[in-house]
């Protein structure tokens, strides 16, 4: 897989996810919550399915 998602692309989706994955356990308490499984997933592996089929690329390492 290539990444396709750079530094501050990562560190952004890696928070996003945290702190919806916090509504699971704080807040509303509900399920909703899991849905930060995704930018969190995306920010730790680097590689975004939806930046491929978009063509986007937010790394700045050459291919």
């Amino acid at each position: 897989m290539t990444r396709n998602a750079g530094t501050l692309d990562r560190a952004a989706r890696i928070i996003l996810g945290l702190v919806l994955l916090s509504l699971t356990v704080i807040g509303p308490k509900t399920m909703w919550g899991l849905v930060g499984l995704i930018p969190l997933l995306t920010g730790l592996v680097g590689s975004c399915p939806l930046y491929t089929i978009l063509g986007l690329n937010t790394c700045p390492l050459k291919k």
